[in-house]
């Protein structure tokens, strides 16, 4: 069920830049997600873009985190300053790069491996769960929480983040995440994001 036009806008703020930060632990597929959403955003929307990454101390099972930065305009600084939104998909990551998300912002969580959250404006969708029940393989759980994450920030089109990720997969593994990505936009279909909880901020909008 499509949501009003406005509970798309929640926790972007005011322009056309969207920072957007995804993060976990190695070999997670964290990096691939930001480069699938990056090149759906900059080669099929023709939007400017820019994407980062960084690894923990371990390459494999250490935190790591992607950012995305998407706007309409050129890109004058291509940092992620302060997300308006973030994807965590395991608690050390919420942890570790929640501290300088946007007053406004949305945290997205894989609840199958989060626990805790720092607040109350989460989204919390079993990612790995989804992926491993509904697709019979964790290691999609990356394309799951893309779905999701498209769905509710808006940034870009589901119909450009599958052509993105069909030219980035593995060839053979194309359905399985076409699948995982569309399991995971079905998931966040269900969630209303004016119903969360609005910030100062928010209300004086």
């Amino acid at each position: 069920m499509p949501m009003p036009e406005k509970s798309a806008e929640a926790g972007m703020g005011k322009g056309v830049r969207r920072e957007i930060r995804l993060a976990g632990s190695g070999g997670q597929g964290i990096i691939m997600a930001a480069i699938v959403l990056a090149e759906a955003a900059g080669v099929h929307e023709g939007k400017q873009v820019s994407q980062t990454q960084s690894y923990g101390p371990e390459a494999r099972g250490g935190t790591c985190k992607a950012e995305v930065v998407i706007s309409d305009t050129p890109i004058d600084y291509p940092k992620v300053a302060k997300p308006d939104f973030m994807l965590a998909m395991n608690q050390a990551s919420v942890n570790t790069y929640f501290g300088d998300l946007k007053p406004t912002g949305l945290l997205i969580v894989d609840s199958t491996l989060v626990s805790k959250v720092p607040t109350a404006k989460t989204v919390s969708i079993p990612f790995t769960k989804i992926a491993r029940e509904e697709l019979g393989t964790d290691l999609v759980a990356n394309m799951v929480a893309l779905g999701a994450l498209g769905w509710l920030s808006k940034g870009v089109s589901i119909e450009s983040l599958e052509e993105a990720l069909l030219s980035r997969v593995p060839p053979g593994t194309e359905e399985l995440n076409l699948r995982a990505l569309r399991a995971g936009v079905k998931a966040a279909e269900s969630y209303d994001l004016m119903k969360l909880p609005q910030t100062v901020a928010e209300e004086e909008e």
